[in-house]
């Protein structure tokens, strides 16, 4: 409740007397005292004053305060001083807040805050309804300071949160698209979402909930980070591996030569491949694709590698595959990174397990029983339930490299 003051009594001359600048503590004191709900009575010391603050303590009280090395002056009796004189007919209390403005007790003052901060995070509220994937996110944002410390205060926290909220309610992207242009369309700048700025902090931070992106530092991470949503730094950076691949002249050439090819972002957009290419395998690393090309030549089947997460240029072609009729079939590393690249993938785009389930996986183990130790955060595997559940049991890794023969028994 704000401590108002009552009749004014004689302003000027109360401004005079303790709107002093050698008695600005003095005021203040009392000030914190009201904020904390406590009475204005007993005594306030000052250690150490100028002699500016020994004078105005004087003229105060009307005597001298003493020579120690502290100035005590006692609230009641300026209370009284104040009420008996007619400076401030309702005393200390109304004297203050004349000079110095309502007064809102601090625990009132907090709840406010509170409130307000509560008000702030409104727009996770329409991220999560809109965006279930991102409803974890935004619960975590409530309560992880994130926002508080990019902010500062709950107005400035509402403007970023409504801010991000509509850059991630658009993404992915797709096509994809240069970030700063989707900055410029969103926010209506260019330098929105440049590296440092709150914005680009917090929307990050969303986008990789968005797409299971995993955490990492960096600028190379951080270009990957936004290019999972389809937000690229560059269209030339974004590459992916293709063997055997056909559809435009470049791809053609190389799959009559059994040669791997890269394609860029760039590419893909301008010149996506051409024609229906009927099942197309999808592999997690490029030694995969090395010995298919190695073993098999012109004669392998179709195969695209990630090279681990899978970048906007592999997402792009890979969409455009699918979108024209291709079935994907994906294997990828036996352990839970690996089960987490498969799982953004498949939000993606949809694909069918090849060689890439419990039993699979059981086999490869069985078949060779000595390997690397399992180690990481458990994930899921929407595609097979049950192979969590066998990694878990087995505590094994399994690598892609470890069962090429086969991998390669599959690609001719």
């Amino acid at each position: 409740m704000d401590v108002t003051p009552g009749p004014a009594g004689d302003a000027p001359r109360l401004r005079r007397l303790l709107g002093d600048p050698g008695l600005a503590w003095f005021v203040t004191r009392a000030r914190r005292r009201l904020e904390r709900g406590q009475p204005l009575t007993g005594a306030v010391s000052l250690s150490t004053p100028t002699p500016e603050q020994r004078e105005a303590a004087e003229r105060l009280l009307g005597r001298t305060p003493g020579t120690g090395h502290s100035v005590s002056i006692r609230l009641e009796a300026v209370d009284a001083l104040l009420r008996r004189s007619g400076t401030s007919p309702d005393g200390l209390a109304a004297a203050v807040t004349l000079l110095t403005g309502p007064v809102v007790p601090r625990e009132a003052a907090r709840a406010a805050e509170e409130r307000a901060w509560q008000e702030a995070y409104a727009p996770l509220d329409q991220l999560a309804a809109e965006v279930p994937g991102c409803a974890a996110w935004a619960a975590r944002v409530r309560g992880d300071g994130l926002v508080r410390r990019l902010a500062g205060t709950p107005d400035a926290a509402c403007t970023l949160l409504e801010r991000t909220v509509a850059a991630l309610l658009h993404l992915p992207a797709d096509p994809p698209l240069p970030l700063a242009a989707f900055a410029a369309r969103t926010f209506g700048s260019a330098h929105a979402l440049d590296d440092g700025t709150p914005l680009a902090t917090l929307t990050l931070s969303g986008v990789r909930a968005l797409t299971g992106f995993e955490d990492g530092t960096g600028a190379e991470w951080r270009r990957e980070a936004w290019a999972s949503a389809g937000l690229l730094r560059d269209a030339l950076s974004s590459t992916v591996l293709t063997l055997n691949l056909r559809g435009t002249p470049g791809l053609d050439w190389q799959a009559d030569q059994g040669e791997p090819a890269v394609l860029t972002l760039r590419q893909l957009v301008r010149h996506p491949p051409a024609g229906r290419t009927a099942v197309v395998r999808v592999c997690e690393n490029p030694a995969v694709l090395a010995a298919a090309a190695d073993a098999h030549g012109p004669a392998a089947a179709p195969l695209v590698c990630l090279q681990g997460q899978p970048s906007a240029a592999a997402l792009t072609l890979l969409g455009h595959l699918v979108d024209g009729g291709t079935t994907l079939l994906y294997h990828g590393d036996f352990d839970w990174g690996g089960l987490r690249i498969a799982s953004v993938l498949r939000r993606r785009v949809p694909w069918r397990p090849w060689r890439y389930t419990a039993a699979d996986y059981r086999a490869a183990v069985l078949a060779r029983p000595e390997r690397p130790p399992l180690t990481g955060t458990p994930a899921d595997a929407p595609w097979d339930p049950e192979l969590p559940a066998a990694l878990a049991e087995s505590g094994v890794r399994v690598e892609e490299e470890t069962v090429l023969e086969d991998l390669l028994s599959d690609l001719v």
